[in-house]
């Protein structure tokens, strides 16, 4: 009795050995499994009327082709302050992301292209510069918007959630004008008024989500 439970044990040891461990971490669309804080960015033919200013929501309306700015807020929550982008203004409150700017995020930010194939549309963070004299306010203030640019398409097929942290929570510049590119994260007080500047082309649904889980982003001298 005691050889046929061993061999029955072996056999159940030899195939758990030959069955491949299953990432826990990842869901069938690409992004991580677990809580997080969804939004979606509506593209629309037609401009809103209403106020949507402090109607909270997990959505923004922008236009469905032309450019829209999406200004950033830094606070405790995520939370739409402006829903209306077809103005060709909406605004957003986030966390800061990096704090000590070490290139180790506290939360990640996951984006998908969703709706009718064939639109797309462009996302830069983008601050303003305090130009020459150094002095935030005067005449000579910059807009200076990063290097790195998430371009979004709705293809055919099923749409993934990719991994944007590096676009959308950072501006990768030469802050400076050295000739070298710095890495400012959002609310950095080298920068000032940070956004994402929004040039949408026909497409209908971007979906963010933002899951508290870090990521590790380039170095500026990898830009």
């Amino acid at each position: 009795m005691k050889n046929k439970l061993f061999s029955l044990a072996s056999s159940i040891a030899l195939v758990a050995s030959l069955v491949p461990i299953q990432p826990i971490a990842a869901t069938g669309n690409g992004a991580p499994s677990g809580a997080h804080y969804n939004l979606n960015i509506i593209g629309v033919p037609k401009n809103k009327t209403a106020d949507m200013t402090g109607s909270s929501g997990h959505r923004i309306f922008v236009k469905l082709d032309g450019n829209t700015r999406i200004l950033l807020q830094e606070g405790a929550e995520y939370q739409v302050i402006d829903a209306n982008g077809t103005d060709g203004t909406a605004s957003f409150q986030l966390p800061n992301p990096d704090p000590n700017n070490d290139g180790v995020t506290e939360y990640s930010v996951y984006a998908r292209a969703l709706g009718k194939p064939g639109g797309k549309a462009t996302m830069n963070t983008c601050a303003t510069g305090a130009g020459d004299d150094g002095v935030f306010g005067t005449a000579d203030d910059e807009k200076i918007c990063s290097l790195l640019v998430l371009e979004l398409e709705r293809s055919k097929g099923k749409s993934t959630f990719e991994n944007v942290s590096k676009y959308l929570l950072y501006v990768y510049a030469d802050i400076d004008e050295d000739g070298d590119v710095e890495r400012v994260p959002l609310f950095d007080d080298a920068l000032q008024g940070y956004l994402w500047d929004y040039d949408n082309n026909g497409l209908k649904l971007v979906q963010l989500r933002f899951y508290p889980e870090s990521t590790t982003v380039p170095d500026p001298s990898e830009i």
